[in-house]
């Protein structure tokens, strides 16, 4: 990778020589390494270190109960802007994005920016979408189904939380291919799988997303409708609490966090079953097993590997410490799979019935995501409708591969069929 840190950077997370003695050396782990076998890796480190040191900065904490602790540990904060500048993102829209995003703020002010948007999220509201979802899920279907073959991410798990968000917003689905391409740019700068030659390329994704959000709020004010963007205009507006800047950063946050993910989360569930074609059959012959299918794919491959944090003061684990002002990746790639809470972590087992108190992918405290309730939906109804509808799917190739090992995974094509 060609903008790894320096030395400087790397040796920050290491033992000085006055405190070695008081704290065991932690390993530090390569971005190659990472990104050839992430789940190996932390297999072997897991039951010898709770941490390890990424080789581009800050550590990774790997045990399932430190993860849970940690992302409610008032210790530990959000990034703010900590990780652009530690790629070295220190201006544009990027760096704009992290200053005024609820997802990388602290305190009030992500109270501030998140309040307007936590009522439009509610449990009850969003199931209250379930039958539109599972329409959009059959319409989509209904599209490709006689072709006998399709790269069902392109043509279905793509589409289904990009229609979703597009339909929550209001949103045309015409834009559909234009927002969802510079959110899959976008989105890159939440882990480092970019190289110093590329930030010009992303800053100008993140330029245009936040143009495209900043001219359709803009229609709405000239033209308010009975919908969900006028609704947080308005409330926005006669409050006075955010900024024009920080209301198109919230909105470009939430197509961000209702495209991306649930793609990459959908194609994966699809295609674990039918890596095991009796818990893929199981599900066809039994809807009721959807719901545990979507978590146990979730815990198995998950579309979001870690939870970024900026550590406030030491904290111990088991002897180590995480030392105070660095940057941190709590790992549920690593938390998900721990044999210290699973029996059999690398089995792909749909009758799993262990899950901690609130699934992992989707964040703990404060900053748990805002929007799991519709994730949860529309997984749940684009599996269900892809089982009832299609009981041959196969896999036409070989299965995708998910990668990344921080922040939000990555997924290629996924061709499948359903004739012989």
């Amino acid at each position: 990778m060609a903008d790894r840190l320096s030395a400087t950077h790397l040796n920050s997370t290491q033992p000085t020589a006055a405190t070695s003695a008081a704290r065991p050396l932690v390993p530090i782990i390569s971005i190659d390494e990472l990104e050839a076998d992430p789940h190996g890796l932390f297999r072997r480190h897991r039951p010898l270190t709770p941490i390890v040191a990424h080789e581009a900065g800050g550590h990774l904490v790997l045990r399932a109960k430190d993860v849970e602790r940690l992302a409610k540990d008032i210790r530990l904060r959000a990034t703010e802007t900590e990780l652009p500048r530690l790629r070295g993102i220190v201006d544009g829209p990027l760096l704009e994005t992290f200053e005024n995003s609820m997802l990388t703020s602290n305190g009030v002010v992500h109270r501030r920016r998140r309040a307007p948007f936590t009522r439009a999220f509610a449990a009850r509201l969003i199931a209250e979408m379930r039958p539109h979802i599972r329409q959009t899920a059959e319409t989509l279907i209904d599209a490709f189904y006689e072709d006998g073959t399709t790269d069902l991410v392109g043509g279905y798990t793509a589409l289904l939380p990009a229609r979703t968000i597009s339909d929550l917003l209001g949103l045309p689905h015409a834009d559909i291919p234009h927002f969802t391409q510079l959110v899959y740019e976008v989105s890159r700068v939440f882990s480092f799988t970019f190289t110093a030659d590329e930030i010009p390329a992303l800053q100008a994704a993140a330029q245009k997303l936040a143009d495209y959000v900043q001219g359709t709020l803009e229609d709405r004010r000239r033209r308010p409708r009975d919908d969900f963007l006028s609704a947080v205009l308005a409330a926005t507006d006669q409050n006075d609490e955010l900024s024009s800047l920080e209301v198109i950063v919230q909105i470009v946050t939430l197509i961000v966090g209702g495209t991306d993910t649930t793609r990459v989360a959908g194609a994966m569930q699809a295609s674990l079953l039918l890596q095991h074609p009796a818990q893929w059959d199981a599900v066809c012959s039994e809807p009721t097993l959807v719901p545990a299918a979507v978590s146990e794919a979730l815990r198995y491959e998950p579309s979001v590997a870690s939870l970024a944090r900026f550590v406030l003061e030491d904290v111990d684990l088991d002897g180590y410490t995480l030392p105070a002002d660095t940057f941190v990746r709590l790992s549920t790639m690593s938390a998900m799979r721990d044999e210290r809470i699973y029996d059999n972590p690398d089995v792909f087992d749909i009758s799993r019935n262990v899950e901690m108190r609130g699934h992992l992918v989707f964040g703990g405290g404060p900053h748990r995501c805002i929007g799991e309730a519709l994730a949860r939906i529309e997984l749940e109804e684009g599996l269900a409708a892809l089982t009832q509808r299609i009981p041959q799917l196969r896999l036409a190739g070989d299965a995708p591969r998910p990668r990344g090992h921080v922040g939000i995974r990555r997924i290629g094509r996924m061709p499948v069929a359903w004739r012989l």
